[in-house]
């Protein structure tokens, strides 16, 4: 059996292909949850939801940072 790496590797060639002997554990199966598993039928049955628009923000107005001045009062007048 040749593996990919022959091509690229020398000394794969000599040691043997490391993919081959590297077994790499299974992996778990997930615990199983029944919202996700609700949630799963009526996408199947209704469908996916519509994708949610964002709103854009409306402006605040500019508030006063400090209070007025003595000078500001006055000049107001």
């Amino acid at each position: 059996v040749e593996c990919h790496c022959m091509n690229y590797c020398i000394i794969a060639g000599i040691a043997g292909c490391l993919a081959t002997v590297v077994n790499m554990p299974n992996k778990k199966p997930r615990k199983f949850r029944a919202v996700q598993a609700v949630k799963a039928a009526a996408r199947e049955q209704i469908g996916s939801p519509p994708a949610t628009r964002r709103q854009p923000q409306r402006k605040k107005p500019a508030e006063q940072k400090h209070k007025p001045t003595l000078g500001d009062m006055l000049a107001e007048d």
